[in-house]
């Protein structure tokens, strides 16, 4: 057998055929380690970025990127909330996009930021929808002093006054919701961008609410619901604005503050007083629903009537007594007593209880003319105090009968002190009478007839 045999290939005898390259050697001259970092891609400082994520851990994201080492996307810079857990921002596998903070930090790490692509992002959206004098939508992520924190790809601050129509005092319940707001101040510099919800509320319900002003009138009564109690009054939505009721509308009676007499939430009547169509202001009254007290004291009173009443302040010329809700009626110094009075706390003291006379009503001012004077003489006593005061004290045709002594006895025994003190200081006595007691006191005479051990008549 000879050595020298020629090996031959099945192909040989296929005309035309040509062996198909099997390896391409394309390094054209480079190291495997340069052909390797050809096939990365190159990041700088600033650069977007995009890749998948990798990695979810508790502090932070593993991002591919294609670059020799994977991206950290530290937790801090995954989102403009405060305080997120990563694995409820992104997922694994999430195409994320991300701007390189740095190429190497001092471990040579890639350090990424998902919040800072994000924000660069929405800066040109957010510019181009103020220019447009458009509307962002983002959920409230936050409540801070002032206002709320608003996601629109930034953090977006509403300050609380603009959220609503009418100023909102509290906003926790507004964490969660998405609202629409427009755009009033941007300044990329400062990274300040100031939204308000009341601009695109008055925009969309421009034609709402002039309807609404349309179809209200003064002098007619709704029922609304009090939405929020201020210093000068309350507000009360009516189904489709709110209205302002001032302080001084509220009731009758001196109101120290709104809150006294109304609380949020409170369904109450109240009737139309204004509508200002040009300021969309519209001024309501929940007193003009009650009774007048002023009314009803003088529908139920005539001139010439006893009252009971209680001395509330002494003035230089008289003292006011209370007779009735919210009703004060002023004594004259003139009608104190049948005597010259120089000072009102010669006769009464502030607190005293003591009949009453009256001798004027003049509903139109508001003005009720009392005497004490008058009173001391006897008179028709007012209904109300009849059944009080019991049936004894009074004649057939409901004449005061009570005796005149029927006072308590330390206040009898102060204005006996100070009308002694009087004449003992020269007053004046009527000319060829005996002094004649205050109403509710016995005279100096009577007084000193006491002391000597007399019993002192009651005139």
């Amino acid at each position: 057998m000879s050595d020298t045999s020629t090996e031959t290939s099945p192909f040989d005898d296929l005309e035309g055929y040509e062996p198909r390259q099997i390896a391409l050697d394309d390094l054209q001259g480079q190291s495997m380690d340069d052909a390797y970092d050809a096939t990365m891609v190159s990041v700088e400082d600033g650069q977007l970025v995009e890749g998948k994520v990798v990695k979810v851990d508790r502090d932070e994201v593993l991002l591919d990127i294609g670059y020799k080492s994977e991206g950290v996307i530290p937790s801090r810079e995954l989102s403009i909330r405060n305080d997120v857990d990563p694995s409820e921002v992104v997922s694994l596998g999430e195409a994320v996009e991300a701007l390189v903070i740095q190429k190497e930090d001092k471990e040579g790490r890639l350090i990424l930021s998902k919040k800072r692509a994000q924000y660069e992002r929405a800066w040109g959206t957010i510019e181009q929808v103020k220019e447009d004098e458009g509307v962002v939508k983002g959920l409230v992520i936050e409540v801070v002093k002032g206002g709320l924190i608003v996601d629109i790809g930034l953090r977006g601050f509403l300050p609380a006054s603009l959220v609503e129509l009418r100023r909102v005092r509290d906003l926790q319940p507004y964490v969660g919701r998405e609202l629409e707001a427009k755009i009033i101040e941007l300044d990329k510099n400062r990274n300040n961008v100031v939204l308000s919800r009341r601009a695109w509320l008055e925009e969309t319900q421009k034609e709402q609410r002039e309807e609404f002003l349309d179809n209200l009138k003064p002098g007619e009564r709704r029922k609304g619901v009090v939405s929020s109690v201020v210093n000068f009054g309350a507000f009360v939505d009516l189904g489709g604005m709110d209205g302002l009721v001032h302080v001084s509308e509220l009731s009758w009676k001196h109101v120290d503050h709104p809150s006294s007499v109304v609380t949020v939430g409170d369904e109450i009547e109240i009737e139309v007083l204004e509508v200002d169509l040009d300021r969309e202001r519209i001024s309501l009254s929940l007193k003009a629903t009650q009774q007048d007290p002023w009314q009803e004291f003088a529908g139920g009173h005539r001139v010439g009537e006893l009252v009971y009443g209680r001395v509330t302040k002494l003035v230089p010329f008289g003292a006011f007594v209370q007779v009735g809700e919210s009703i004060e009626g002023l004594v004259h110094i003139s009608e104190m007593s049948a005597h010259h009075v120089e000072l009102p706390e010669q006769v009464v003291t502030p607190g005293e209880e003591l009949w009453v006379k009256i001798i004027d009503i003049d509903l139109q001012r508001r003005r009720i003319s009392l005497s004490i004077k008058q009173a001391a003489e006897g008179g028709v006593v007012a209904a109300e105090y009849q059944e009080h005061f019991g049936e004894q004290n009074y004649d057939d045709e409901g004449n005061y009968i009570g005796s005149a002594l029927d006072v308590d006895p330390e206040a009898q025994a102060q204005a006996d002190e100070a009308w002694a003190a009087y004449y003992e200081d020269g007053g004046e006595v009527p000319e060829g009478a005996p002094p004649t007691p205050a109403p509710d006191a016995v005279s100096a005479e009577a007084d000193s007839e006491a002391e000597a051990g007399e019993e002192a008549p009651a005139e």
